[in-house]
C-alpha cells in the first residue's frame, strides 16, 4: 500500500478516491461502501474505522463515485441509488486489494449494504464477513440468496421499516446472519452512545470471522 493515505483507485474506466489508513502490519482489511448522500469522509464510519484501527484492521474508506459523478444533479442522483453499477466498482475494488494478501471484510451503510451485500456473494472466496450498518440488504435483491458469509445486521430500534427489511433480509441468509437492534438509536445512530456500540459490534465480529492469516 501506498505510504499516503489518499489513493485513487481505477475501476472500469474510473478513478475512485479512497482513504487508506491504519496498522502497518494489519490482521485484514475493512473496506467501506457508505449510504446514498454520503462520502468516504463520512464521521460515522470514519469514527468505526478508528475503531478498528485499535483491533488491528486497516480500513479503506471509499467513494463509489467520481468527484464529477458526486455533483448533485438530474444524472447523479440517479447514479447514487444504481445499486448494481455500484456494486460493480465496489468488486472492482476487492479486486485491487486481494493481491495485496491481507483477509477482507466489508462495512456497508445503508444502500452501500446492498452493494457489500452483491460484492460478497460475487466473491465468496475473497470477502470473508460482512457488517451492515442501518443497511437496506433488500435492495441486494436476488443477489441476497447467494451470499455465504457471516453477515451482521445492525439495526435502530426506532428505525422501524429498517428493522422489518432487516429481518426479512436475515431469514433469507438463515445461518450466515445475526441482526443487532440498538435500543434506542434512529437510522442514523447519532444517539449518545449508539455509534459507539456499533463499532464495537464491527470490531467483535470481524474478530470473530476474518482469518488471522492471508
Amino acid at each position: 500500500m501506498s505510504a499516503d493515505p489518499e489513493v485513487r483507485i481505477p475501476v472500469d474506466g474510473a478513478l475512485l478516491d479512497a482513504t487508506i489508513e491504519g496498522p502497518a502490519d494489519p490482521r485484514g482489511v475493512v473496506l467501506f461502501a457508505h449510504g446514498s448522500g454520503s462520502s468516504r469522509q463520512s464521521p460515522r464510519n470514519r469514527m468505526v474505522a478508528e475503531r478498528l484501527h485499535r483491533s488491528g484492521y486497516l480500513t479503506v474508506l471509499l467513494d463509489l463515485l467520481t468527484p464529477m459523478e458526486a455533483v448533485t444533479d438530474e444524472r447523479t442522483a440517479q447514479l447514487r441509488f444504481d445499486i448494481g453499477m455500484l456494486a460493480g466498482r465496489l468488486i472492482g475494488v476487492i479486486d485491487w486489494l486481494v493481491p495485496r494478501g491481507v483477509p477482507l471484510g466489508l462495512f456497508g451503510a445503508s444502500t452501500g449494504a446492498a452493494a457489500a451485500l452483491i460484492a460478497a456473494a460475487e466473491r465468496p472466496k475473497q470477502v470473508e464477513a460482512v457488517v451492515s450498518r442501518g443497511g437496506r440488504p433488500d435492495l441486494a435483491g436476488p443477489a441476497l440468496d447467494r451470499v455465504s458469509v457471516p453477515t451482521l445486521l445492525v439495526v435502530g430500534g426506532d428505525d422501524e421499516i429498517v428493522i422489518a427489511l432487516n429481518e426479512t433480509a436475515a431469514d433469507v441468509l438463515a445461518d450466515h446472519a445475526e441482526v443487532v437492534i440498538i435500543p434506542g438509536a434512529t437510522h442514523l445512530f447519532a444517539e449518545p452512545g449508539a455509534l459507539e456500540r456499533v463499532a464495537e459490534l464491527a470490531a467483535n465480529w470481524f474478530d470473530r470471522h476474518i482469518s488471522t492469516s492471508a
